[in-house]
């Protein structure tokens, strides 16, 4: 039995969790600078790392508290190291090194994309590579393909823009404001997906992915409506953006099930929080036979707890790092 202290300060939560085996949350603390942001309309990455100065040991403190351990009784002390906001991973980061070094406990560096996939197993304890991945996030949409535990590929990635970033624009650019995603979501409920047709975009594989064509195309429809002295549906519009993004991703994964022959698909990354696409992706998991895995919605966005789990399988497989570590915002998967 390990538990492992994660902690995750890659953009505007401050988290700390401890997870028993990579399995069990016993603790899951989030300290969220959401509405702070809001004001600016995004994420401001000085006044971020800032933040992140005030919360970090508040937040380890009350994640230890709350697992009922200390941490003496913590196995190993996992943290995101990148990718991220330079100065918010380094709070993190620093704080991490500093609890190593009082408590001479490994430090373990984490992927934050590979934290995010392993939100799955927190959500399903019979998980177990290998499987396919659609990684979806506000910096980050690819497929990876899952070997084990500590050993993935990325067979398909945008070559722009994320698809969050493809949701974000949008929503600020309607008056839906920051974040973008959530909002837009509940903005196309019950609206008419077919009300608005978007262009395809072409990237020459059948597997990556472009999204600026797609935001292009609906500022170009925006900007004609009002042009014309026209007023955009908004239900409709946010409906039918949504359900061509999801199609999008679909058919770009359905691409990998075929090619690889893998047949157990998780989603992963804040954006897998997002209803149309669950619901298209139920819709064709059930019409072709797809075991499908996502995480629950509280663990889609930056937690620790993802953190931790992943932390604990790079752990066993024997990566540590010392006192040198940096934070590495640009880091590749």
């Amino acid at each position: 039995m390990a538990y492992i202290l994660g902690i995750e300060s890659s953009c505007d939560e401050t988290a700390a969790s401890v997870v028993e085996d990579g399995r069990r949350i016993l603790s899951n603390v989030i300290s969220s600078q959401a509405d702070f942001h809001m004001q600016y309309g995004g994420v401001v990455p000085e006044l971020a790392s800032r933040m992140h100065v005030d919360a970090v040991y508040q937040v380890v403190e009350k994640a230890l508290g709350d697992a009922g351990v200390g941490l003496e009784d913590i196995e190993a002390i996992a943290v995101t190291y990148g990718p991220g906001l330079v100065g918010a991973l380094l709070v993190g980061v620093s704080c991490a090194k500093g609890l190593a070094a009082v408590s001479g406990k490994p430090l373990v560096p984490v992927h934050h994309l590979k934290g995010h996939i392993a939100a799955n197993y927190l959500c399903f304890p019979e998980l177990e590579p290998p499987f396919l991945t659609l990684l979806v996030s506000g910096g980050n949409t690819m497929i990876v393909k899952v070997n084990d535990y500590c050993d993935m590929e990325i067979i398909g990635r945008t070559l722009d823009d994320a698809a969050g970033e493809a949701f974000d624009k949008i929503a600020r650019v309607i008056g839906l404001g920051y974040p973008g995603g959530p909002k837009m979501d509940k903005a196309g409920q019950g609206g008419d997906i077919n009300a608005y047709r978007f262009s395809v975009p072409k990237t020459g594989s059948r597997f990556d992915f472009s999204f600026s064509g797609i935001k292009t195309n609906a500022l170009n429809m925006i900007n004609e409506s009002k042009m014309k002295g026209e007023e955009i549906d908004l239900r409709d519009f946010t409906a039918s953006y949504q359900d061509h993004i999801a199609h999008y991703l679909l058919d770009h994964t359905l691409a990998a099930v075929e090619a690889t022959g893998i047949r157990k698909i998780c989603l992963a990354g804040g954006v897998s929080a997002n209803s149309f696409i669950r619901a298209l992706f139920d819709k064709a998991g059930a019409e072709n036979g797809l075991d499908l895995y996502y995480p629950g919605l509280g663990l889609c966005t930056d937690n620790a707890a993802m953190i931790a789990s992943c932390g604990y399988y790079e752990y066993i497989n024997g990566n540590r790092a010392g006192l040198d570590l940096n934070a590495r915002p640009s880091l590749d998967l």
